[in-house]
């Protein structure tokens, strides 16, 4: 009797080149923008006008070409291996949506509405906080398959964990913003937040898994994989197009206040290793293995920045102090999530070794 096949088990990317300096190529963007916004303000204005219903319609179709490729990676049907990994998918979901919302919340009122409020500009500072809270509100969705490449994780605890991520993200993107935004004193506009997730989750994840099944019935996974290669490059372009487009609106307020974005960094990096760190701590004491808390703690601490970036903008504008705060999560994730992977790996002795009673 032959054995009947698995399921092959998800792809386990490297990671590339242009994604290992996106930092670079984000700082390029921030000089490229500001100089095209002080030569062509004419075209920027035009880019800004061109909006229906607080969408910007340019942006709204580079976010979409930013998106929908990256979900194309989510098989769905993942979700049956939750089981498997149930410790760690808890420990997960408990940092990404009990935690790590409410302490970039807390730290982005504390640092940007407090601490740091007579160093920005004038009335900014909630704005700031807006955007901080959207950059933490959404767990990351394709990176996160990279570093969990890197740290030698588990690759169906990944993709499980990354598709329940999606589903989740689906029915409490909108409440949990609404939450924080109110309690960050920012008022929000429900109609265009529902717009917003409607448009850059709901729909790209049924897109993207129509296009998903389509491609797999027809050439299998390798056209699969085919199509990705040829989407990857164009996913990028279209981030780094988006950002300068902010930083063309932005220029102004930068010049005139370049401590801003060191200034936000701040509680995006504490949040980071905290929210790592508290996940990493999770596993061990839940005995989960090392391949699992590894990329609990890369998923615990990274962040959805297409969609943050563009529920900013739909809902403050693009020249907004949200957006810009969501561009500066852009700027720090591949450094810091890179040394997070160096962490994981160096302290894989340690969390390996026997527990003292």
């Amino acid at each position: 009797m032959t054995t009947p096949p698995t399921a092959a088990a998800p792809a386990r990317p490297g990671i590339g080149v242009f994604e290992r300096y996106l930092s670079l190529w984000v700082a390029l963007c921030i000089l490229a923008g500001i100089a095209a916004g002080h030569a062509l303000p004419g075209l920027f204005a035009t880019i800004a006008s061109a909006q229906i219903a607080h969408v910007n319609l340019v942006v709204a179709a580079l976010i979409w070409l930013m998106i929908v490729p990256m979900l194309l990676k989510i098989d769905f049907g993942a979700l049956g291996s939750v089981r498997r990994h149930w410790r760690g998918v808890g420990v997960t979901l408990f940092v990404n949506w009990a935690v790590k919302p409410f302490s970039m919340a807390l730290l982005g009122t504390l640092f940007i509405g407090w601490l740091f409020a007579p160093l920005l500009p004038a009335g900014q500072g909630p704005s700031y906080v807006a955007g901080l809270i959207l950059l933490a509100a959404a767990p990351c969705t394709a990176m996160v398959f990279v570093w969990s490449n890197l740290c030698d994780g588990d690759a169906t605890y990944t993709l499980s964990q990354v598709a329940l991520n999606d589903v989740i993200m689906v029915f409490l993107f909108a409440p949990l913003v609404g939450l924080l935004l109110g309690v960050a004193a920012v008022s929000v506009p429900w109609d265009t937040l529902l717009l917003s997730v409607g448009l850059y989750i709901v729909v790209p994840v049924i897109v993207a898994q129509g296009v998903r099944r389509c491609v797999l019935a027809a050439g299998g996974p390798a056209a699969l994989d085919r199509l990705l290669g040829r989407l990857g490059p164009v996913s990028l372009a279209a981030l780094l197009a988006t950002l300068v487009l902010l930083f063309g609106f932005q220029g102004d307020a930068i010049l005139a206040q370049p401590l801003v974005i060191a200034l936000l960094a701040v509680p995006i990096l504490i949040q980071v290793y905290f929210n790592a760190g508290l996940a990493y701590w999770l596993s061990r004491r839940l005995g989960v293995a090392w391949c699992v808390a590894a990329p609990a703690a890369l998923i615990g601490a990274s962040n959805f920045f297409e969609l943050a970036v563009a529920t900013a903008i739909s809902l403050f504008g693009l020249a907004s102090g949200a957006a810009l705060a969501t561009v500066v999560g852009v700027l720090v994730e591949v450094p810091v999530m890179l040394s997070v992977v160096a962490i994981a790996k160096r302290t894989r002795g340690w969390y390996e070794a026997p527990r003292k009673s």
